[in-house]
């Protein structure tokens, strides 16, 4: 499914230089890229890329503890960039949507360069 084009011109302060999104937006983008500042948190995400799992899958993945998984998680799931679904007692996270992917490559891209 893809999403709509962003209208840059409802981005756009008229306050400020040109092209420089509004003051709220760019605190959001600050924020988003302080989600990717834990290395715990990559290492969920990238383990997600392959597929959707449950949080035991994942610890036993990065070499974590559950609840160090589950504590990451929630900081993921209010960041939008996982989303979760029940299984009856269970839940499995998957990533979002693609641009999480985008932005874990671009960014991998972009270190190694």
């Amino acid at each position: 499914m893809t999403e709509p084009p962003i209208e840059s011109h409802l981005l756009i302060d008229p306050n400020l230089p040109e092209g420089m999104p509004e003051e709220e937006l760019l605190y959001e983008l600050a924020d988003l890229f302080k989600v990717f500042s834990d290395t715990t948190r990559i290492k969920i995400l990238y383990t997600l890329m392959e597929r959707e799992r449950y949080v035991a899958e994942i610890a036993e993945a990065i070499g974590a503890t559950q609840s160090a998984v589950s504590h990451q998680l929630r900081i993921l799931k209010q960041a939008h960039l996982v989303r979760f679904q029940r299984d009856g007692k269970n839940i499995t996270y998957s990533l979002a949507d693609d641009h999480v992917n985008a932005m874990l490559l671009v960014g991998l891209t972009h270190i190694c360069e």
